[in-house]
């Protein structure tokens, strides 16, 4: 759609929903999923991270998950490092990895709690290590850079946070590359508590425009424990422009969380396939196959072994022309027997039919002609302006 900004997905099932999962998992199990992702159209996928066993155990086998997933060319797999350790770990796995891309990135949080729980250092420390980042990266040769900052709405332990606050702490960092002649052309926000909400996500995109018109990259990492990542990521979308990119990260099932901010596997994330089937419909061409996304979330909720939190794997896609429900269906009650539109009608075999003679439709019969005189179609869908 003319207007709206280059979106682009990151699947982040595979390390943040399974880091928070059971360590039991299968490697087997893992593989399976990450080559039913690979099928999706799905272009960038986050296979794991390369952390300490000890304190990750989920992550412990990370190598051979790698090791024995097929790749599918034009998918770009990356890892997560948080430290040298992990970087060189992740480097002997490059390919199928993809490598690290030329530019450089500086981080702080606004908890402080937060960001000692999870990295052991303290914002003062992320601070005052901006200036070495720099350095090191102008000895790289680096043109571009990425400022970032985390636990940005809120925290479970500070509560919430300003938005002068969210651009002092972006600002400190625009200078020191600026001052270092670098330009930072992206913004990364994390939100790992679930304090974001659609008018401060907007609000906090429309400020970093007007204060830094160079920035036209903005990545969004929005956990859904509040239940508003969603319309976050919808409102995002709107505040931005065709000349940005909005990246967003998302999980199958809406599976994730973070076991150091106080919520565990509460805090999910946007799940993949509702964020697809929400871009789709605004008329946004993802790429992506939702049906094997669909059945991607059915394969996680089998490999996890529990229920996650997606509602189109529930209900299913609008259905399309060449998908319209029968009009005799039975009553439908039960989220088993809803999965007729991927498993066919004998999930609702033997549910009631109180309907004393065949439902007719003029409107419907419409329909069908159009679509027998006329092949297949696409999904009918009201125009959005």
């Amino acid at each position: 759609m003319s207007g709206l900004p280059r979106v682009e997905i990151i699947e982040e099932g595979m390390r943040e929903g399974m880091q928070i999962e059971s360590a039991a998992i299968p490697v087997e199990a893992k593989i399976r999923l990450l080559d039913a992702l690979s099928r999706t159209g799905l272009r960038t996928i986050q296979v794991g991270s390369f952390v300490s066993p000890k304190w990750v155990p989920q992550m412990e086998h990370i190598e051979q998950v790698i090791q024995g997933f097929t790749p599918v060319p034009g998918v770009r797999y990356t890892a997560l490092a948080l430290n040298q350790k992990g970087a060189e770990r992740r480097a002997q796995h490059v390919p199928p990895l993809a490598p690290q891309e030329a530019t450089a990135r500086t981080t702080v949080h606004l908890c402080d709690v937060f960001v000692q729980r999870n990295t052991a250092r303290s914002q003062a420390q992320e601070i005052a290590a901006v200036p070495a980042t720099v350095a090191a990266a102008v000895d790289r040769g680096v043109t571009e850079a990425v400022v970032a900052i985390n636990a940005a709405w809120g925290s479970n332990w500070l509560g919430a946070f300003s938005q002068e606050r969210r651009m002092e702490l972006i600002g400190l960092q625009m200078q020191a590359w600026k001052e270092a002649g670098i330009t930072a052309r992206t913004v990364w926000i994390g939100d790992p508590m679930s304090w974001n909400s659609p008018r401060a996500v907007q609000a906090q995109l429309q400020a970093i425009q007007r204060e830094w018109p160079q920035v036209h990259t903005f990545h969004l990492h929005l956990h859904d424990g509040r239940g508003s990542a969603l319309t976050s990521a919808y409102v995002a979308l709107r505040a931005l422009s065709s000349e940005h990119t909005l990246v967003l990260d998302a999980s199958i099932g809406g599976m994730g969380g973070c076991p150091y901010c106080g919520n565990g596997r509460a805090t999910k994330m946007i799940p993949t396939e509702d964020l697809v089937d929400l871009l789709e419909t605004e008329g946004i061409d993802t790429g992506i196959d939702l049906a094997r996304l669909v059945e991607a979330a059915h394969l996680a909720e089998e490999v996890v072994g529990h229920p996650l939190y997606g509602k189109v794997s529930k209900a299913g896609p609008r259905p399309g022309v060449e998908a319209l429900y029968p009009m005799d269906m039975p009553l439908v009650e039960t989220e088993e027997q809803a999965q007729h539109f991927r498993l066919g009608p004998a999930t609702y075999a033997g549910c009631p039919s109180p309907w004393r003679q065949p439902i007719a439709s003029l409107a419907r019969d419409e329909i069908d002609r159009a679509r027998s005189t006329s092949g297949p179609m696409r999904g009918a869908q009201e125009d959005v302006p």
